[in-house]
């Protein structure tokens, strides 16, 4: 547990130097603070052929300014037990209709175990350590359809986890797709090859998204199914239903 919160600790370091030496360069740009709280019947990792299995609350964050923004991301289970904390870093560019995002994050990931000490069996909660880096090139195609590719590649850094982890997605996001007047879908399918250490599998997973316009909350759900695989610890076919709770605020400096 103490390595785990001096890993917090330097991650956090980190990041504040990180946004100090940005501060020169978008000191015109506003700075923005937003998030969404989600509960979900079934907490679908970001790699979405894992899951939970069980109920579980998901708080997302984004704070920064100008292309440089701080993205924690923190998964429970339902009854308040962690499962996994990510501390992202993610740099933005857009020209035209090209996008790149570049983002970095160490990660946090909590296993309960029982052990027995002396005849006597209890339940202990694990933490495992990850890096992780990321590159998502996107090209708009009209104003509410993009297609783009996504890589993660993930280090695991103690004993028992994979240590190595390709994702590979090829995706496309259709938006805005009008129900009603008030009423929007979404929809983001993937096709994706998932490759950790020396097993591997291709897969196909989609989100679809329900909202309201000037509606804080959203109604969606996620669909993952098996095309091919040697991972062992894959589920042929997981989903999820979520309800999801957002804000956001801009802040500009006075002069």
């Amino acid at each position: 547990m103490k390595q785990s919160i001096v890993f917090i600790i330097i991650s956090s370091l980190l990041f504040c130097s990180s946004a100090y030496s940005q501060k020169t360069d978008s000191i015109s740009s506003p700075s923005h603070f937003s998030g969404s709280i989600s509960a979900t019947h079934n907490g679908i990792s970001l790699i979405p052929t894992f899951s939970l299995g069980k109920p579980a609350t998901i708080i997302n964050l984004s704070m920064g300014k100008g292309k440089l923004s701080f993205e924690p991301e923190m998964r429970f289970a339902l009854e308040g037990k962690p499962w996994s904390f990510l501390f992202w870093w993610r740099y933005r560019v857009k020209a035209n209709r090209f996008r790149f995002n570049f983002g970095a994050h160490p990660a946090l990931n909590f296993k309960a175990e029982t052990v027995t000490s002396n005849g006597v069996s209890k339940e202990v909660m694990v933490t495992r350590r990850y890096l992780a880096t990321e590159l998502s090139p996107n090209y708009m195609i009209t104003d509410n359809i993009s297609a783009g590719i996504y890589y993660l590649y993930s280090r695991g850094l103690d004993n028992g986890t994979t240590r190595n982890t390709h994702f590979v997605t090829i995706n496309s996001n259709i938006s805005n797709i009008k129900i009603s007047k008030q009423l929007l879908f979404r929809l983001t399918p993937q096709f994706y090859y998932l490759k950790m250490d020396q097993q591997d599998g291709f897969y196909f997973t989609s989100t679809f998204v329900l909202s309201k316009r000037n509606f804080p909350l959203s109604l969606s759900a996620i669909i993952n199914k098996t095309i091919h695989t040697k991972i062992t610890a894959s589920k042929d076919f997981v989903w999820n239903a979520t309800i999801t709770y957002s804000f956001g605020h801009k802040y500009a400096k006075i002069q």
